[in-house]
């Protein structure tokens, strides 16, 4: 069996205004940049009301749908925007998480990867912020917890942003574990240390600005792992942001493109040790493009080594 790749032509109709950094050439660069790999290819389906209904209240979506414009663009926020193609690629986006999900679990595939946006790390419960819709990686861990019916799911989180929105979705569910990185300070201001969750189920790692790579693998190594092993998940679910990279315009860490290939490597390890391989990633962050197209080919590359 190959990594499966899940992706979705619907998730390049999403346009935001000229110069924002969350645009149609980010996936148009990862699907490029992935294109000679040998992948499982998989179209991701509409994500169903019911699976949205897992995380965001139906609000959520009403509001959504009435903002959603037939043509030019609407504002949600300060920087999260909706034009006429933007709903149908967040369907897809959260469908591919669901799909994913599936294929892991269901024995379709051994680990596989979003290629999506809008990305949804950012979206709280009741809240479209931070260029995020629906909350990705958090339906990905509810669909394996209520309609898998596994007992504990973790998710780990490296996008260089505090996954905000993650943390809220999950912060009352006891069969989730979340380990999260972000540089701090930084938007959106959340992620500290005793941000815990209500069941000790959060935890936070902050990293300086301007650290590196070095930096990062000592608190994975130190922290986050073992957290890992002590909550012996049944699957992980990675949220794939690739803007700590030293080239990204929108932060100030400076990870390599080799640093992504060892933090995934050493979450398949993990996922081999500890629930058959079984792991899902989707796509969050990365504005720079060449950058963003490398770290995010290293990552699917050591999924697929994970599988030989």
């Amino acid at each position: 069996m190959k990594t499966a790749l899940v992706t979705h032509a619907d998730c390049l109709e999403h346009e935001t205004p000229e110069g924002h950094p969350e645009r149609v050439a980010r996936l148009e660069h990862v699907l490029h940049a992935l294109a000679p790999l040998d992948l499982e290819r998989v179209t991701a389906p509409m994500a169903a009301e019911d699976d949205i209904l897992r995380i965001h209240p139906a609000a959520h979506l009403d509001m959504l749908r009435r903002t959603s414009p037939e043509r030019g663009f609407a504002r949600i926020d300060g920087d999260t925007f909706l034009s006429p193609g933007s709903l149908a690629a967040a369907f897809r986006a959260a469908g591919a998480a669901v799909r994913a999900v599936d294929m892991v679990l269901g024995g379709e595939a051994p680990n596989a990867f979003c290629a999506v946006r809008p990305p949804g790390h950012h979206a709280e419960h009741d809240t479209a912020m931070g260029f995020c819709l629906f909350g990705n990686a958090a339906l990905a861990v509810k669909h394996a917890l209520d309609h898998h019916g596994l007992s504990r799911v973790a998710v780990v989180d490296f996008d260089v942003h505090h996954g905000n929105g993650t943390q809220d979705l999950l912060w009352d569910e006891p069969r989730a574990l979340v380990v999260t990185s972000q540089q701090m300070p930084l938007w959106p201001g959340s992620g500290r240390r005793d941000e815990t969750g209500a069941h000790d189920n959060i935890l936070n790692l902050p990293l300086d600005p301007g650290s590196g790579g070095a930096e990062m693998r000592a608190i994975y190594e130190r922290e986050a792992f073992p957290r890992l092993r002590a909550f012996r998940p049944e699957l992980i679910v990675v949220s794939a942001g690739f803007d700590a990279h030293q080239d990204d315009p929108l932060a100030n860490l400076a990870w390599s493109t080799g640093d992504f290939a060892w933090i995934t490597a050493e979450l398949c390890k993990l996922a081999g040790a500890l629930c058959g391989g079984r792991l899902v990633s989707t796509l969050e962050g990365g504005y720079d493009l060449n950058a963003l197209a490398a770290a995010c080919r290293a990552h699917v590359e050591e999924l697929t080594k994970a599988v030989r």
